[in-house]
C-alpha cells in the first residue's frame, strides 16, 4: 500500500464498538424491512434534519418541510429504506444520501423541462417539436453528477473513518508516518490486516480490546512479534477499512 493518502480526510460518525451489545442503524433498517412499521414512521421523523440538509445541498437553497423538494427527499429515504442491503459494502445512510439526491435532481430536471416547454418560443423546439437535451450533453451532466457523489460518499467514509481510528488513537498524521516504507513490509502488514478482518475472532478482540490480538496472529503468520508490533498501527488502519466497509477508501490500499 501506499501512503495512506489522509491529508485530505475529515469526519464522519459512528461506527459501533461492540457489534453484539449495540444495535445499528442498519439493524434497524432490517427491522423495518421485516415489517416494524412502528420504527420506520420513528425514522421517517428522526432523520427529517438529515433529509432537509441533503435536499438544500442540491438545491442549493434551503428546503423546509412545506416545499415539494422536502417530499421528495422524504419519500425517497422511504424508498432507501426498502431498497437497501444490508451486508453490500456502504452504510445506510451514505446509501441514503444517493438515493435523496438522485429523487430530487430527477425532480428539478423535471421541473426545468417543463419550465422550458412553457416559455420557449415555438422556433426555439427542435423539428418534431420536442425540446430535448443532446446526448453529450445528458452524458456530460451525468458524469459530472456521478463523480460529485462519488466524491462526497469518499468524504462521508474518510470522516467516519477518521471517528473510527481516534478509538484506537491513531491520527491520519501518524499513520502516515507509521506507513512501512518497503514493498513487501506493506504487502505483509496488509496480508495480516485482512486475515483479521476475515476472522470473526480476531476482529471481534480487535474492536474490543483496542489492540493487535497478537498472541493468536503469531500462530497464523510467519512474522515476528516485533514486526507485527512495529507495523502495529498500519495493521489496525488496514484492518478497520475492511471492517468498517469502507469501499471507497479501499482504493488508498491498493
Amino acid at each position: 500500500m501506499t501512503t495512506i493518502s489522509i491529508s485530505t480526510m475529515g469526519n464522519f460518525a459512528n461506527h459501533k464498538e461492540n457489534k453484539k451489545d449495540s444495535i445499528t442503524l442498519e439493524d434497524k433498517i432490517e427491522s423495518i424491512q421485516n415489517g416494524n412499521q412502528l420504527l420506520r414512521n420513528q425514522l421517517l421523523e428522526d432523520y427529517q434534519p438529515f433529509i432537509k440538509k441533503i435536499t438544500s445541498k442540491v438545491c442549493n437553497r434551503y428546503i423546509n418541510h412545506s416545499m415539494d423538494e422536502f417530499s421528495i427527499g422524504l419519500s425517497a429515504f422511504n424508498e432507501a429504506m426498502d431498497q437497501f442491503r444490508k451486508g453490500q459494502g456502504s452504510r445506510f445512510l451514505t446509501f441514503a444520501d444517493m438515493v435523496i439526491r438522485r429523487r430530487v435532481i430527477d425532480h428539478i430536471r423535471k421541473e426545468a423541462r417543463q419550465n422550458k416547454y412553457i416559455y420557449l418560443e415555438p422556433e426555439e423546439l427542435d423539428e418534431e417539436g420536442r425540446l430535448e437535451d443532446s446526448f453529450a450533453e445528458q452524458k456530460a451532466a451525468l458524469d459530472v453528477y456521478e463523480m460529485d457523489r462519488q466524491r462526497e460518499v469518499r468524504m462521508y467514509e474518510i470522516e467516519e473513518y477518521e471517528q473510527l481510528l481516534k478509538k484506537f488513537s491513531i491520527t491520519f498524521k501518524v499513520l502516515s508516518k507509521n506507513c512501512p516504507k518497503h514493498i513487501d513490509a506493506r504487502e505483509n502488514a496488509k496480508m495480516i490486516a485482512q486475515l483479521i478482518a476475515q476472522d470473526d475472532i480476531l476482529s471481534s478482540y480487535l474492536l474490543e480490546k483496542k489492540q493487535l490480538p497478537i498472541k493468536d496472529l503469531l500462530a497464523l503468520v510467519t512474522c515476528s512479534r516485533k514486526t507485527i508490533e512495529r507495523n502495529r498501527k498500519y495493521i489496525i488502519a488496514v484492518a478497520l477499512i475492511h471492517l468498517g466497509g469502507f469501499n471507497a477508501l479501499k482504493s488508498y490500499i491498493q
